[in-house]
């Protein structure tokens, strides 16, 4: 079962990685880059600055680094541990792909996907009550966990459970916010000032 997913999987790659044409390899490359979402990040943090008072954004902003900080320590242990080779590196079919960048350590599961899908559900999360239009976030980790494929580097399975593993901590933390910071860090109610 094992065997018939890998190959699955490893079929599926090749075929969306070969659906990359070269007139948008600066667009993926970019997409896939990190620094390139830069402002957005600035973004998030203005507008938790907007929208809450500030120690409640203040508190919000630390969870969300948590956040982060935790979900790179879950997928570099996990990486080491599986020690899946990426795409890019696999001999069987390395001369097969377009591969636009080459990174050396390893694929499973996608630090891309979970970190961008763990930021964003937070992030929404915490803000989905203070406007309509921040659906629109998720394009961030869409795109960037499909860029991962297109530049050659993560196996369709290495997005897919990326993504999943940065949902289900984004919840986690979303609850462990409500459970042991929120009391502590919302502002007095009128009521209670009196």
């Amino acid at each position: 079962m094992l065997e018939k997913l890998l190959k699955w999987d490893r079929d599926i790659f090749i075929y969306l990685n070969g659906l990359g044409v070269e007139e948008y390899d600066f667009f993926w490359s970019a997409i896939t880059s990190i620094s390139t979402w830069i402002p957005l990040f600035l973004f998030f943090i203005i507008f938790f600055v907007l929208k809450f008072p500030r120690k409640e954004a203040f508190f919000k902003l630390i969870t969300v680094f948590a956040l982060v900080f935790f979900i790179i320590s879950v997928t570099h242990f996990t990486k080491t541990w599986v020690a899946r080779l990426r795409p890019n590196n696999v001999e069987e079919i390395n001369t097969l792909i377009r591969i636009l960048k080459n990174p050396t350590d390893y694929s499973f599961f996608s630090g891309h996907a979970a970190s961008s899908f763990s930021i964003t559900v937070l992030v929404f999360l915490f803000l989905r009550k203070k406007s309509k239009w921040l659906v629109l976030f998720f394009i961030w980790p869409l795109l960037f966990s499909i860029s991962r494929i297109y530049v050659g580097v993560h196996f369709p399975v290495d997005i897919i459970v990326g993504a999943f593993v940065g949902v289900l901590t984004a919840m986690l933390f979303y609850k462990l916010y409500g459970r042991f910071i929120s009391p502590y860090s919302e502002s007095i109610h009128p009521s209670q000032e009196e």
